[in-house]
């Protein structure tokens, strides 16, 4: 029963990160089955990569379900602008990145009214303000995942 549990919960996480896999297959004139539906060998290529990771990184797995578990819960809206900002922050540069986690990480301290002004702002900052204002305001150091 654990086992079924864990799976369902990391089965999203799993379809998710092979979304950029199965974009390059080649289209198929038949839909695929449902999860029900596979074979064993089918289910097995589909985990094998989590399984890898879920091994290799014991210091990640409560962050790993905990995002399984949040992806179980987003609708079907929700989890298309997660994909969505996933692809972007996975075509930044590490500035950019460094950028956006500094104001993401200042937008989340502040009061609606706040947020707006400072994402007006930000639109209208060159490349170099942008950088003087992430010196200003650096990121906050990443903590873990909370446990659950």
């Amino acid at each position: 029963m654990h086992i079924r549990r864990l799976t369902a919960l990391l089965l999203p996480l799993v379809l998710a990160l092979a979304l950029p896999v199965a974009a390059q297959a080649p289209p198929r004139s038949e839909p695929l089955p449902g999860w029900d539906q596979l074979d064993s060998e089918q289910r097995e290529t589909l985990l094998a990569p989590l399984k890898q990771r879920w091994d290799d990184k014991p210091e990640r797995r409560a962050r790993m379900l905990a995002h399984a578990r949040r992806w179980q819960q987003m609708t079907p809206e929700q989890r298309e602008r997660a994909r969505h900002g996933a692809d972007r922050w996975h075509g930044m540069s590490p500035a950019e990145q460094a950028e956006t986690r500094a104001l993401y990480g200042k937008l989340r301290t502040l009061p609606e009214a706040e947020r707006r002004a400072l994402r007006e702002r930000w639109k209208a900052m060159t490349a170099e303000q942008r950088r003087a204002w992430v010196a200003e305001n650096p990121p906050a150091e990443r903590s873990p995942a909370p446990r659950r």
